[in-house]
């Protein structure tokens, strides 16, 4: 039986939860959804970043996937619809223009609230900070590995190169854009690596010398002024030492491998008595070689403390000390270096 206290719904007469409409009137006038005509999204043709306002962010994520992220960005949804959803279609009509078709839905006061638009997607094409930069040959320094009184090694180039480009990856994965490498050329003296910021020119020297010891030097060089600042380039010079991990080298009657090089020892691997020992530098007579680059040779028999090794040019046995540290067993490989007509057993 309806009493006084009921209450109804001015417009439709409908009973009311409250004083005023009742749920499906007050949806019925709610503007629950709305969409943008039209949205757009610059990116950079050259390496695909993206730009909002006036930030450039580096992306992985083709137009494709792109799309229908930057169709629902068009959507505006009122703040009490619950279940929201978006369904997109999108249909490529230009180079540089997109159409998307979106279905909405969602709940308001508990009723079910469907809606249908059209938005125009625009793909805008600017250059990034970066590729400007790159493209004008824009840099703040260059880095120049060298050696001590010796070439750099392949090992020792190769690895060069992946630290600086490790330390390239990480910086714009930490969004520092323009911590870029341009340029990295092998030379007659080493390694060059153009930079395009000062702080990833320090890093790499500075993972450079962690990984093979050596020191750097910086040489700043006054290129101009910018907004009444001075502007400066920098030339990192690295010098790795003189004698790199693996070396083999002659002390005296002995041979040893090189473990470590610091400013003023050389830790090395003593291959006449089995463990390793700092020397000065000025203890070694000669480079023989590096481990890395050491041949198999069959060890042919061990006897009376003796084992004789086939030369892997000759084909002559040649017989040598087996040293109390060494695990070998007749029948099987060495690693060896040459030194004249010596063959130098590896650990």
């Amino acid at each position: 039986m309806t009493t006084i206290r009921d209450r109804f719904c001015p417009k439709c007469g409908r009973p009311a939860e409250t004083d005023g409409l009742c749920m499906i009137c007050r949806a019925a006038e709610t503007p629950w959804a709305a969409c943008d005509t039209r949205v757009a999204r610059t990116h950079c043709p050259s390496c695909g970043a993206t730009k909002q306002v006036n930030t450039w962010t580096d992306t992985e994520r083709e137009q494709a996937e792109i799309a229908p992220d930057l169709a629902r960005s068009a959507v505006h949804f009122h703040p009490n619809v619950k279940k929201r959803s978006i369904a997109v279609e999108v249909r490529d009509i230009s180079p540089n223009r997109s159409r998307a078709y979106l279905t909405i839905t969602g709940t308001l006061y508990g009723l079910s609230m469907e809606k249908t638009c059209t938005v125009e997607l625009v793909w805008h094409k600017e250059q990034c900070d970066r590729c400007n930069r790159i493209t004008g040959s824009y840099y703040e320094g260059i880095v120049q590995v060298r050696a001590d009184q010796r070439d750099l090694s392949p090992f020792e180039l190769q690895s060069a190169a992946a630290i600086a480009t490790q330390i390239e990856e990480s910086l714009i994965a930490g969004g520092e854009r323009l911590s870029f490498i341009s340029d990295m050329t092998e030379s007659r003296d080493g390694l060059d690596i153009t930079v395009g910021s000062q702080h990833i020119g320090l890093l790499i020297v500075q993972g450079i010398t962690a990984q093979f010891g050596g020191r750097y030097t910086t040489h700043p060089k006054l290129v101009g002024e910018k907004n009444g600042r001075q502007l400066f380039r920098i030339t990192y010079l690295v010098r790795l030492p003189r004698y790199q991990r693996h070396d083999v080298v002659r002390l005296g009657r002995v041979y040893a491998e090189v473990e470590q090089v610091d400013s003023r020892h050389v830790r090395v691997f003593d291959l006449s008595e089995g463990r390793s020992r700092s020397i000065k530098e000025d203890e070694i007579l000669r480079r023989i070689g590096n481990a890395r680059n050491a041949q198999p040779a069959f060890v042919a028999y061990i006897a009376g403390g003796m084992m004789g090794i086939l030369d892997p040019e000759t084909g002559v046995t040649k017989e040598y000390p087996k040293k109390p540290w060494q695990t070998i067993v007749a029948g099987e490989n060495v690693q060896v270096l040459r030194d004249g007509d010596i063959l130098v057993v590896m650990r």
